[in-house]
């Protein structure tokens, strides 16, 4: 790529087209994309809000699940707002600056959902293998100061790229055929050279996402060892399921976003709105289902939601 800016512009506002080639269908796409975002909002924020008033319900297992729906708040609203503005109104004008900080909070919330779903998967794995020590290892210090090091480790991985970012010239185009700002689907706007960005983001992608999933899954490889060493099958039935809930979510996680890279690698042929829809499907689906998945599969949580609602019912 040429390091050469023929023009001496550089673009500091961009329009984003939303779901190119799909223009005509933007109202009717916006109906799951604005279902999608009042279900996840409202059942995240019932999470949230059963989870902190319930003293019975202040685990470990229960608050980095109040953490993740946090999580899941951010990143829908950081996304989604945007989306339908630009199906209802056609309000794709966004500066460079924006563009970045919205690039920043997807980034981080995104690597920071990846990091509590792996404490999840150590969470469970003390629940199983160590029952008898598992109030005494996560005490409510330790999960705090565990949520501060899962944010830090995200805003230091994701912050060098902002500089990485400002340092180009955006002269070749300022129509981005995108939802929400990428980290490379901007950078490849510029007549700079953006090896350094692409480096730097695959050291990002392997040391924080792909790290994470490769020790969820030694996790669970432990997880199983002391499950089948159980003496009784009730024993082994009642510690899968209290995983059940979790593996739900962390397929629900990372089974889009792997499906969506190994499409944008090797799917040279599949047409640029499907790329769009299944990064959008990464954004809209997680938040919306969390919620959903532990209200259904917990009887805590189940219980609590039904007191609120038929308080009159015993």
């Amino acid at each position: 790529m040429t390091t050469i800016n023929h023009t001496g512009v550089s673009h500091t506002v961009f329009h984003m087209l939303g779901i190119p080639g799909l223009e005509h269908q933007h109202m009717w796409i916006s109906i799951p994309f604005f279902v999608s975002y009042v279900i996840a909002l409202l059942g995240n924020s019932l999470l949230i809000f059963i989870i902190l008033t319930k003293s019975s319900l202040h685990e470990p297992m229960y608050l980095f699940l109040c953490m993740l729906a946090g999580a899941d708040i951010v990143l829908s609203t950081c996304t989604v707002p945007q989306a339908l503005a630009i199906f209802w109104f056609h309000a794709g004008e966004i500066s460079l600056d924006r563009c970045i900080t919205q690039f920043f909070i997807i980034h981080c919330t995104f690597i920071s959902e990846s990091g509590i779903l792996l404490v999840m998967a150590f969470d469970r794995y003390i629940a199983i293998c160590y029952p008898l020590r598992y109030t005494t290892i996560l005490k409510n210090a330790l999960i705090g100061k565990i949520g501060v090091i899962i944010f830090l480790r995200s805003y230091c991985t994701i912050f060098p790229i902002i500089f990485l970012l400002k340092r180009l010239t955006f002269c070749q185009n300022n129509i981005i055929p995108h939802t929400f700002c990428e980290h490379i689907g901007l950078a490849k706007y510029a007549c700079n050279d953006i090896r350094v960005n692409i480096w730097y983001g695959l050291f990002v992608i392997v040391s924080t996402i792909v790290l994470d999933v490769l020790l969820i899954f030694v996790s669970y490889v432990l997880i199983l060892l002391a499950v089948f060493h159980m003496p009784s099958q009730d024993a082994r039935h009642k510690a899968l399921n209290t995983c059940g809930s979790h593996v739900c979510i962390i397929i629900l996680f990372y089974g889009p976003a792997i499906f969506t890279t190994l499409t944008q690698r090797f799917g040279h042929y599949v047409p640029p709105h499907v790329h769009i829809l299944l990064a959008n499907v990464c954004i809209l689906v997680p938040p919306m289902m969390n919620p959903m998945i532990y209200g259904i599969k917990t009887k805590q949580i189940r219980e609590q939601v039904a007191h609120m609602l038929f308080p009159k019912q015993k």
